[in-house]
């Protein structure tokens, strides 16, 4: 189909703008480097961080809820390929306080899932209840405002980006209030993995 001349004159300015728009929305925080090593991956899961509050979950033989979210307690966690250290490395995580979803139980083992979907086996000292949550994973490239207060009109202090990992202190159910990098504030629960939808953590 022709297009006429005035859309052809409008086709220039409207690609340098989506351009401008692209680099404004990268620029952000860094994206922390790679959080693993891996010897050899397992099978990706199903991601479950969108598991809405309201869903039912079962206990596990802890008493605690399955699925639920934790973090790593140090540095370096080796995550293996079952619920003993007879079984080999999967990979190696390499960043303390990453967020990780225990799926099942046995013994002094967990099996977790992490932002990616990968599954893998971490003996239980390993993990702490400190809540945290990966900023949009899924956005890569992409930043997420930080609101002053919970609600989209409020003044912007920040914008994270996709992969930032941040200390959640309260949820309310719809946002979240955090802290990463020196900075403080609010994002939608929704543009976080690591707390469940609809989910309020105090």
């Amino acid at each position: 189909m022709a297009l006429s001349p005035a859309v052809k004159r409008r086709i220039g300015p409207a690609v340098l703008s989506l351009l401008c728009i692209g680099v404004a929305v990268a620029v952000g925080w860094s994206v922390f480097g790679k959080d693993r090593q891996t010897p050899a991956k397992l099978p990706p899961g199903e991601v479950t961080g969108s598991l809405a509050e309201e869903t039912p979950r079962q206990l596990g033989p802890s008493g605690l809820p399955i699925p639920r979210f934790v973090s790593l307690k140090a540095e370096k966690v080796n995550v293996r390929r079952g619920p003993s250290s007879d079984h080999a490395v999967a990979w190696v995580f390499q960043r303390k306080g990453l967020p990780v979803e225990i799926v099942a139980e046995s013994d002094n083992w967990r099996r977790i899932r992490d932002s990616d979907g990968e599954e893998g086996w971490i003996l239980q000292s390993m993990l702490a209840g400190k809540r945290t949550a990966v900023i949009a994973p899924w956005k890569t490239g992409q930043a997420v405002p930080v609101y002053a207060g919970p609600a989209a009109g409020a003044d912007i202090v920040a914008r994270m980006a996709a992969g930032v990992v941040a200390d959640v202190s309260h949820c309310d159910g719809v946002w979240c209030e955090l802290a990463a990098g020196g900075y403080e504030g609010y994002v939608e629960q929704t543009q976080l993995w690591g707390v469940y939808e609809g989910e309020k953590v105090d």
